[in-house]
């Protein structure tokens, strides 16, 4: 019996009658293509947008330029406008973002390769956590993948995002 937590995440969306987003940067795209490999996703599974360049999760996802300037892509505040603006142009019940730093290159002194930021935007809040993961780019991704899930997983078992 598959018990993965895209598996999970679909009965429970099904159980409360919940349609999802996604908005994914550093993942490009390998949240939504978990969701859609469980026959039936599209019952509670909208659709997502990747979002990569500043430009693009500008004018897709609604995020500010003052936010992208002052705190950058990975950060709280991009991944909580990245998941708002998902939940919002697709209107759905829950969106889930992730911005992140795959590597090899592009990391800073504070903001490492390996470091993402996961979003959630529900209608009775909204959370984010940082992660710090320490694998090659491909490790990464799925890594960040994985959190998002698991923080998705998280929310509606009960618990906060």
């Amino acid at each position: 019996m598959d018990k993965s937590l895209e598996v999970e995440i679909g009965k429970l969306l099904r159980k409360h009658n919940l349609k999802l987003v996604v908005a994914e940067s550093c993942t490009g795209g390998l949240i939504g293509h978990r969701i859609t490999e469980v026959p039936g996703s599209s019952d509670y599974f909208l659709g997502a947008v990747v979002a990569y360049a500043y430009e693009a999760k500008v004018r897709l996802l609604g995020v500010s330029w003052d936010t992208l300037k002052r705190y950058g892509a990975v950060s709280r505040p991009a991944v909580l406008e990245m998941a708002a603006g998902a939940r919002r142009t697709l209107e759905a019940d829950i969106a889930v973002s992730v911005s992140g730093i795959a590597g090899p290159g592009g990391g800073l002194p504070d903001k490492p390769v390996g470091t993402v930021w996961v979003g959630l935007s529900a209608p009775n809040g909204e959370w984010a956590r940082v992660f710090h993961f320490e694998g090659n780019r491909q490790q990464n991704k799925a890594a960040a993948a994985e959190a998002a899930l698991q923080m998705l997983w998280d929310y509606l078992n009960g618990g906060k995002g």
